[in-house]
């Protein structure tokens, strides 16, 4: 925002905090043709703002895919509380989306270009039988998993690198390089972990990260053919991209100095607290 003749003084930039369970919709954005979060949360904000909103989001999730932190802004003239930008706009909304928090936040902020990293959470079940609890909310694989050979081949995926190989063929980014900071696998319980987190996304990156993870795990693969494939910078010769159910966006950290909470400060979905699945 900035100062121009004519502008309402009262105009002011707000940030949420938004979870939401990804299952009805077609993704984050807004489409012509389906159900998506995006309108969903811009149309309960207008009746709490009492004018049109439009909201900018740290990160834009496929459909199917689900939300412990999504930061968006917006920019509004109404003079609210955080509380009533939360439980006001929460009243409008369906029990799958949730703001969680809001605050003011200085005008240069953008929820997706201030972001300086951002993390995302796999969670893979890998019993023998469908879990029915969970069911969308987790991806479901009916052979066992070694999650130690998966966090090897991990190890060989951290830093800057061109990520083509990871990238969907739709992926409209200018470029695939990206900054994977930390890539994680571990066991709880009947679950496999998979966090990662990198200064930004290529379209599908995290699925098709996961996609060559899972073969590895399974004992398809060596390793070392994560390596491989990384540097190949060809997305033919890599792995499936897993589906998205399981895959969450756990947040965007903005620096000390902004407000809004970290990823860490986010509790992240819990399955493992379902009975059957306790580790």
């Amino acid at each position: 925002m900035t100062d121009t003749p004519g502008r309402d003084p009262r105009w002011q930039k707000v940030a949420l905090v938004v979870e939401y369970n990804g299952q009805a919709y077609s993704g984050w954005q807004s489409q012509h043709h389906a159900p998506s979060v995006q309108a969903v949360l811009e149309k309960a904000l207008s009746r709490i703002a009492d004018h049109p909103v439009a909201v900018v989001a740290a990160g834009r999730t496929d459909a199917g895919v689900h939300a412990a932190g999504q930061t968006v802004h917006f920019e509004t003239v109404a003079q609210r509380p955080p509380r009533a930008w939360t439980l006001g706009c929460n009243s409008h909304l369906p029990a799958d989306i949730s703001v969680r928090w809001a605050g003011e936040v200085p005008a240069d902020f953008h929820a997706r270009y201030s972001a300086q990293w951002r993390r995302y959470r796999y969670l893979i079940c890998d019993r023998a039988t469908r879990p029915a609890l969970l069911a969308g909310r987790v991806a479901w694989y009916h052979y066992a998993l070694d999650a130690s050979r998966m966090q090897q081949a991990a190890g060989h995926l951290p830093g800057e690198h061109d990520f083509s190989s990871f990238r969907a063929a739709e992926c409209q980014s200018r470029t695939a390089f990206r900054r994977l900071d930390e890539i994680t696998v571990r066991r709880v319980g009947e679950l496999v972990v998979v966090d990662v987190q990198a200064n930004a996304f290529l379209h599908h990156m995290v699925r098709n990260l996961a996609g060559v993870l899972l073969a590895v795990g399974r004992g398809e693969r060596e390793p070392e053919w994560a390596a491989e494939v990384l540097a190949a910078r060809d997305r033919r010769v890599g792995g499936i991209t897993a589906p998205a159910d399981g895959l969450y966006f756990m947040g965007a950290f903005y620096g000390e100095h902004v407000a809004v909470p970290t990823p860490v400060d986010v509790p992240p979905p819990q399955p493992a607290l379902v009975p059957g699945l306790a580790g």
